[in-house]
């Protein structure tokens, strides 16, 4: 991790990537009644992606005549290379969606499948209705939520110990502590791939949340004008945190998932004390533990309130992540999404992941501590709003990123960011 800008950016209560060499759009049927379909998603490694390949194969055994073409895309890659295919008419298949206004961009276009009327009533209810709110557009469900992520912060308990930090923060001042205590010991306060953008600005996305209230959140991603004052003070508040140095040497440089050295390498490893991400951290992190299993000491908190904010304390961000088909796809396609949304598949997405599963009905299997904790407090979050990349759609998201990297490495200030995204905002 998704919302249409016009009805209702907010995903309220407990439900938050792709370039084959050679894919067709809408592959269908050949001349013998045999259907062959592509599969686009990011899990490039370990379980998640042996997941994907059982799955696939299951659907094919029972679904005689069927074939589905799998191809596993580096996450950060997503987004640019389906765009291209998209817009090109050469688009796979099946491929990941995320909502907000990304989506609602490509069911403008007439991009996607309106799925609907193909969604089986047992997948339904298991979702329920805020889960597939996240990949509606004015009334029509466009995607298959798999799973939730919501954000904060992750973090371990063993250095946590080691620095005699006793209690997760709940304020700002109180994370700022954190940080000088973890500095004291010698430990990265908190991991950061500045070179992926995304995750450095999450920490404006949530100080954004903490300063805005849910209905300038909501304001902002009808009129695209970011000029309420909230949106300067959680500017001002990143660059204050970011003046402390709280994250790891050469942060701007590092990658947020891929090898021992990016930031949620650095966690798996105790090498940095926290990360702010999203509830698919955990599985992250344990595809790069030295054992390749769950980081046992892992633990998680939610973004600390800022005082004075706007924005309810308690406010979560996150999205939902699911699986669209091309406007052209076969029927084939939402038998499929139906398919990998039974009880049996998304337990198994779950545990393979080390994530929280869409469907309610498989959160039973859900034993990772830390994710326990995130399921726990979004059950009981006031509102959740998605992401703000997504919220915003690509070229605002995309400004707004950069923006953000151009303020920590000392090449912009907060009103630059406000500046950016209200002059790609006029160019829509």
């Amino acid at each position: 991790m998704r919302k249409t800008r016009a009805a209702g950016t907010l995903a309220l209560g407990a439900t938050v990537a792709l370039l084959a060499a050679a894919c067709s759009g809408g592959s269908g049927g050949g001349s013998d009644g045999d259907v062959t379909m592509t599969f686009w998603h990011n899990s490039t490694t370990g379980p998640g992606k042996a997941y994907w390949e059982d799955t696939v194969a299951a659907f094919e055994e029972a679904n005689p005549g069927v074939k589905i073409e799998v191809q596993s895309i580096q996450n950060e890659d997503m987004d640019g290379k389906l765009q291209t295919a998209l817009n090109s008419g050469d688009a796979p298949d099946i491929f990941m969606a995320r909502g907000g206004g990304k989506l609602a961009d490509v069911v403008e276009a007439g991009q996607i499948m309106d799925l609907t009327d193909s969604i089986d009533d047992a997948a339904k209810t298991a979702v329920g209705e805020a889960g597939f709110s996240a990949l509606s557009v004015d009334g029509k469900i466009y995607g298959m939520p798999t799973s939730i992520l919501p954000g904060g912060i992750f973090y371990s308990q063993d250095l946590f110990d080691d620095a005699g930090v006793t209690e997760t923060p709940a304020t700002i001042d109180d994370l700022n502590g954190v940080v000088s205590d973890l500095k004291s010991a010698d430990i990265a306060p908190i991991a950061l791939g500045g070179k992926d953008a995304w995750p450095a600005a999450h920490w404006f996305y949530f100080f954004a949340l903490r300063e805005c209230s849910q209905e300038t959140l909501e304001a902002a991603a009808e009129s695209r004008s970011f000029d309420d004052e909230c949106w300067l003070a959680a500017g001002e508040d990143l660059q204050a945190f970011a003046e402390t140095e709280p994250f790891q040497e050469g942060y701007l440089t590092a990658t947020a998932q891929q090898g021992a050295g990016s930031s949620a390498g650095l966690i798996a490893n105790h090498k940095a004390g926290m990360e702010l991400m999203g509830a698919w951290d955990p599985g992250v992190i344990a595809g790069l533990t030295p054992d390749q299993k769950p980081l046992k000491d892992l633990g998680w908190f939610p973004f600390p309130a800022v005082d004075g904010g706007a924005g309810d304390p308690a406010a979560f961000m996150g999205g939902v992540d699911g699986y669209s088909c091309f406007v052209e796809a076969p029927p084939e396609c939402a038998e499929f999404l139906n398919f990998f949304m039974q009880k049996e598949y998304q337990e198994k997405y779950a545990e393979a992941f080390v994530t929280l599963p869409a469907s309610q009905e498989a959160q039973g299997v859900v034993t990772d501590p830390a994710l326990k904790s995130v399921l726990e407090a979004y059950n009981k979050a006031p509102y959740v709003s998605v992401w703000l990349d997504t919220l915003y759609g690509q070229n605002v998201g995309n400004a707004l990123n950069a923006g953000v990297v151009e303020l920590l490495a000392g090449d912009g200030d907060p009103q630059s960011i406000v500046d950016a995204v209200n002059a790609a905002a006029a160019m829509e």
